[in-house]
């Protein structure tokens, strides 16, 4: 999918989301984890990956911060000037996830639920924030995937469970079996399948369709 906004603002929604990530913290003294999770439910990293220029690009790092606290917690920092002297691990954090919600197109949220949470890309900064950008790229996405295999393993687990094999459950849902091999094998998401294949294999399983999103 293309990316939302163009690349000549990717290098702003990088130091800001660095800045804001490390205001947080340095500033406002958030635990990291729990700030972020603010972020993710305040609807300002909806308007970043949906490319609104306000917050890509129009906000520093520290205005984001406090609109994030503002719309979703009590805490209230006044305004005051924000010097960055070094690249704290919390500034490459967003500054490495920015780039990675940029280029893949996934939403933050939608990240943070598959294997690539805050405290996990925090982890990497030891062995990867000296390194060129494309190496994160390159094991976030590794992460993601290993991730979502093991998360499609539920379709496989309950048929298993229901004591019905591939071909029977493709027979019986009307689902071909390529597909049902795709989904169990992570080579296709399954939610991304249509509502009605899912309603499908939900029915012959005996489960919600939720339970398939696992």
């Amino acid at each position: 999918m293309t990316p939302a906004y163009n690349q000549l603002y990717l290098e702003d929604a990088m130091h800001n989301l660095g800045t804001m990530l490390d205001c947080a913290v340095r500033v406002a003294h958030c635990d990291l984890n729990a700030y972020y999770e603010m972020f993710l439910s305040s609807g300002i990293a909806a308007q970043m990956e949906t490319g609104n220029p306000r917050y890509v690009s129009g906000l520093s790092g520290m205005e984001l911060m406090r609109k994030v606290l503002t719309r979703s917690s009590d805490i209230r920092i006044p305004e005051t000037e924000f010097s960055l002297f070094e690249r704290t691990p919390e500034y490459w954090v967003g500054w490495a996830l920015a780039y990675y919600q940029w280029q893949s197109t996934y939403s933050f949220s939608f990240i943070q639920r598959n294997g690539l949470d805050i405290n996990t890309v925090l982890s990497l900064y030891p062995t990867l924030h000296e390194a060129d950008l494309t190496k994160f790229v390159a094991t976030a996405a590794a992460i993601m995937k290993r991730h979502l295999k093991e998360r499609h393993n539920m379709l496989k687990t309950i048929r298993k469970q229901q004591r019905i094999t591939q071909k029977q459950l493709s027979e019986i849902s009307g689902v071909s079996l390529r597909m049902i091999q795709a989904y169990e094998q992570g080579d296709q998401d399954i939610r991304k399948a249509e509502v009605q294949t899912v309603f499908a294999l939900a029915r012959v399983l005996g489960c919600t369709l939720e339970t398939l999103f696992i």
